[in-house]
């Protein structure tokens, strides 16, 4: 892939929702949600401070996250949809 994030952004690939319910329903298209779990593939630099100094990133490559169901922007390369969130859309790291 080559989509780099700058500042404080990370480029995450939806992990795809189940599409067979707990109960055993199978979910036709229309009625799954978006997703908003995700996989994160390219971290920027950092978020710049007003005093000057960066901020490392908090999230790495290959960290499992939760964001905003309607955070961020989404980009499709090669048929595969990411989502280029800035870090603080990102509610939670899966572990």
């Amino acid at each position: 892939m080559n989509l780099k994030p700058l500042h404080d952004r990370v480029v995450v690939k939806p992990i795809e929702a189940d599409e067979v319910s707990a109960g055993g329903i199978i979910i036709p298209d229309a009625a799954k949600e978006k997703s908003t779990k995700g996989e994160v593939v390219a971290v920027g630099p950092g978020k710049a401070l007003d005093n000057g100094s960066v901020r490392a990133p908090q999230l790495k490559v290959g960290d499992k996250v939760i964001y905003g169901q309607y955070a961020g922007s989404s980009y499709k390369q090669d048929s595969i949809e990411y989502k280029v969130l800035r870090e603080d859309d990102v509610l939670a790291i899966v572990g």
